[in-house]
Order: structure tokens, then sequence, then C-alpha cells
């Protein structure tokens, strides 16, 4: 196995991992407490969620080789407003850069600094859930024994 494919195995691996933790904790918020922040101004666990979906399929499109929609910050707010439809679109969006990244150009240096901008993206963003986890009073799953 070369460097280069041993690299990108671990990117795609650690790509997976970052979304199963995610998901896995975005699941075990009851869904009463969705549309609750950590303090005022700060965003709601759907709105958190929503943006971390939106960013993902931003990068996904962008390892296809298409134009990501920049548009907005989040998946709409009116389409993904239940636990479940932002559960389903969150995996969704990582499943998507999962595959985009596996059927790319293994040489596009481009996409390889994109893949780890996006995982520094999510892990911010799972840390600000598990604090969000925390006042909640929920051990998030990855720090169980």
């Amino acid at each position: 196995m070369t460097v280069q494919s041993k690299l990108e195995e671990t990117l795609a691996a650690r790509w997976e991992q970052a979304g199963g933790k995610l998901t896995q904790l975005a699941a075990e918020l009851p869904a009463a407490k969705w549309n609750s922040a950590a303090v005022k101004g700060a965003r709601t666990w759907a709105e958190v969620l929503r943006h971390v979906a939106y960013w993902n399929l931003y990068l996904a499109a962008t390892l296809r080789g298409e134009k990501g929609d920049d548009s907005a910050n989040e998946i709409p707010a009116a389409e993904y407003a239940t636990k479940e439809t932002i559960l389903a679109a969150l995996s969704q969006s990582f499943d998507s850069v999962s595959k985009a990244w596996r059927q790319r150009d293994a040489q596009d240096a481009q996409a390889t600094e994109s893949m780890l901008a996006f995982l520094e993206h999510n892990a911010e963003h799972y840390g600000q859930l598990v604090v969000y986890a925390r006042l909640a009073g929920i051990v998030p799953p990855a720090s169980r024994g």
C-alpha cells in the first residue's frame, strides 16, 4: 500500500468514525430538547445538525467536481424540522461524502485539504454538542466505558 493510498483510507475511516460519533450523539438527545440551545444566541441542537448536514453536502458536491451550494448555512428548517428528518439528513450527508471521497480523483490535493478542513469542522461541532449533551445530563456514547 502506498503512502497516498494509506492516507486516503485513513481519511475515509476518520470521516466515517466522526459521522458515526456525531450521529450517535445526536440520536441520544430527546426530541423535546432539539430546539434548545446552551445559551441565548447559540445555535440549537437542530440548527447545529442542519448546519453540519448542509456543509457535508457541500463537501460531497465539491468532491464530485460539482459547484457546491454555499448560499445558505444549513439545510432548510421547514423541510427538516423533526429529529427524525434531521437525523436522516445528517446520516445521508456523511454517507454522501464517504461515497464521493472514494470515487474522486485520488491525485486531487485540494480534495484532501477539503476533507481535512471538514473533518475539523465536524469535530468542532461534535465538541459543541458534547457540551450540550452534558448540560442535558447525557453522557456522550463515546465517553461511556
